[in-house]
């Protein structure tokens, strides 16, 4: 028989927090290792197992301080630079190494704390450091402070801002003009400018193929009377040359020549520094290793080849993790998943997983969601930027709109155009038997070939604060059983920017346009079909809620999709963020959107950042429900929306 619609429930704040907490952090593959004996770990600033004295067990002759920074005119963002520099104040609460490891670390402080008023341009700064009252300069090495906790007293006198001054580039950097490099008279003298600049007219110079471009002799002359700093710099572009023979050393278990060939420079080539670029963030996305350094030669060879030495260190190979799911509307989910990073050698990946869904949800086992798939991939089969992939997944599912079993099996090619431009195609066969408003318990077996490109320039891919990012899907498919061939196409859009030198406040903007052509929609396997509603959607509504439905009230899926959504997000500090929002979308059952029914929500959600991306919750209600939506939806999740 057809499907019933089922409930749509809000999810009320018990229910998605628990989610939160289990598939935000669980099944985000945070996987925590446990040594033999106990011991303390911490998971996004929480500690577990243990308290903060375990790490100080082996300190020889702990002794304990307190420390304080004054700072001359009460500049606030200065001295919030100096707190950050200081190392005094960022081990505060640990124990140092006697009275020896006291003055040795405030002898170090100085040094930081200098060069922190060297990088805001301040070149005339003082900076004393006092240790129970007596000047760091006046204590012997063998001085003894007693028991503690020892107080430190760190007072600055910052000096005035430098601006600066005359500035010549000579040698093989004489015809560059300083001022394309932000060394302008009356402009920002801090040492970060100048080291940067230095950086970036060196790389200038190996943008010609000459690997050996490097500052040969610097002047930097602080004038105190002027309050300027006068800069000149000597270069040396070296001769223009190829690439050499590469070295590839920390290898173990990755075969050593597929590393060297990964890194994709050619002997002879000419050189360039992007290659070099390049090169890192392949070998890096290859995923078995830890860190990749690749660096050339302080020479050239006896042909005149620029040599490359590729130095890595290796990550484990297998891994594994578990995770689960919590909702009074879903019930509970359990998933895990096992995988080899390096499975013959040369980097290819092995992932096994499977998942329940529904537990305590569904009316019997029967009804609950079953999810289980094999991937495989292989790097570098026709090139150091191509990579062949193969899967074979099965699901039996129970959303709203249909009850579906399948098997699918798919084989392609990925290939990386540039460090912005990737294209991929596959074959694809997928047997499925499905139930929907339309048909009960039909079987397809879909042949199709999905083609997509994608162009992604943005500065982050977890957070972005600048950007675009486009992606174009068409995937022509044949139901050898029904006789139904159709086009399913797709295109997306997303754009950042931010509205502040900092990073703080970024607008974001989505749009996606979807269409099916060919067949009517009772001749579209279900779960093909567009829909719209949800947290990966339009947010305020239930998942698959937006769109065409039968007399029942259960989805049907259409054959044509628009979507977009506006974001402000706000960065309160560098833990926590919030995001305003506005989502639209609509779902048609003709081949292009006619805009009729569109449907829109609104709401606010709170960012939690992470190293692995942020963790995202956001609540949002319908601006025009219809007579089965929800209230309001919660969302938890881990990445921003879009």
């Amino acid at each position: 028989m057809k499907r019933k619609p089922q409930s749509s429930r809000s999810v009320p704040a018990t229910a998605w927090f628990a989610r939160l907490v289990l598939s935000g952090i669980l099944c985000s593959s945070v996987v925590i290792a446990l040594p033999p004996r106990a011991a303390a770990f911490e998971l996004f600033g929480f500690r577990f197992f243990g308290k903060e004295e375990d790490e100080d067990a082996d300190i020889v002759d702990p002794l304990n301080y307190t420390v304080s920074i004054e700072v001359a005119g009460g500049d606030a963002e200065l001295t919030e630079a100096l707190n950050n520099a200081s190392l005094l104040v960022a081990d505060a609460e640990r124990p140092v190494s006697g009275s020896l490891g006291l003055l040795t670390k405030a002898r170090s402080d100085r040094q930081r704390l200098v060069a922190a008023l060297y990088e805001q341009a301040r070149y005339d700064g003082i900076v004393r450091i006092l240790i129970a009252g007596k000047s760091i300069d006046t204590l012997p090495p063998d001085a003894e402070f007693g028991a503690g906790p020892v107080p430190v007293t760190i007072s600055v006198d910052p000096g005035a801002v430098f601006r600066l001054g005359r500035v010549q580039l000579q040698g093989d950097a004489a015809g560059l003009a300083p001022q394309e490099f932000g060394l302008v008279s009356g402009g920002d003298a801090g040492s970060n400018r100048v080291l940067r600049a230095e950086a970036d007219i060196v790389r200038r110079l190996k943008e010609g193929g000459r690997p050996l471009a490097a500052v040969t002799s610097r002047e930097i002359v602080a004038d105190h009377n002027t309050m300027t700093l006068d800069v000149s710099l000597t270069v040396a572009a070296g001769p223009v040359a190829g690439y050499g023979p590469t070295t590839v050393k920390g290898t173990e278990a990755v075969d050593r020549d597929f590393t060297a060939y990964m890194a994709g420079l050619e002997p002879g080539r000419r050189y360039s520094p992007k290659d070099i670029d390049d090169a890192r963030e392949r070998l890096v996305g290859l995923g078995v290793f830890n860190s990749v350094a690749v660096t050339e030669a302080d020479a050239l060879d006896a042909a005149g080849q620029i040599p490359i030495d590729v130095t890595v260190s290796e990550r484990k190979q297998r891994f594994y993790g578990v995770g689960a799911t919590l909702s009074n509307t879903e019930g509970l989910g359990l998933e895990g998943y096992w995988g080899h990073r390096n499975l013959f050698g040369k980097a290819e990946k092995l992932r096994i997983e499977g998942s329940i869904g529904r537990i305590g949800d569904a009316e019997g086992v029967d009804k609950l969601n079953y999810n289980a798939g094999i991937m495989f991939e292989k790097p570098g089969v026709v090139g150091p930027a191509s990579k062949f992939f193969t899967s074979l997944r099965s699901v039996y599912e129970h959303p709203d709109a249909y009850d579906r079993f399948s098997v699918k099996a798919s084989t392609g090619l990925a290939y990386e155009i540039s460090k912005t431009q990737s294209v991929s195609g596959e074959l694809a066969v997928d047997y499925s038997r499905i139930t929907d408003a339309f048909v009960d318990d039909r079987e397809y077996l879909i042949v199709s070939t999905p083609l997509q490109y994608i162009f992604d320039n943005r500065d982050n891919r977890l957070n972005p604060t600048k950007g675009f990012r486009a992606l174009a899907y068409v995937e022509p498919a044949y139901d050898t059983i029904g006789g139904t061939t159709f086009v399913k196409m797709r295109g997306e859009g997303s754009a950042y920017q931010a509205l502040d030198s900092g990073g703080r406040f970024v607008i974001a903007g989505r749009a996606v346009l979807g269409s099916i052509v060919g067949a009517g929609v009772e001749d579209i396997p279900a779960d093909r079909r567009f829909y719209a509603g949800g947290g990966g959607s339009v947010r305020g509504y239930a998942y698959q809620g937006i769109g065409p439905k039968d007399s029942d009230g259960t989805p049907t899926g259409g054959l044509s999709l628009a979507e977009g959504s506006l974001e402000l997000r706000y960065a309160v500090n560098e833990t926590f963020g919030v995001v305003p929002f506005v989502d639209v979308g609509t779902v048609s059952l003709d081949e292009f959107p006619d805009f009729s029914d569109m449907k829109a929500g609104a709401g606010v959600g709170i960012r939690y950042i992470t190293p692995f991306g942020p963790l995202r919750v956001d609540a949002a209600i319908p601006l025009n429900p219809g007579p089965d939506d929800p209230d309001f939806g919660i969302y938890a999740g881990v990445g921003q929306a879009f």
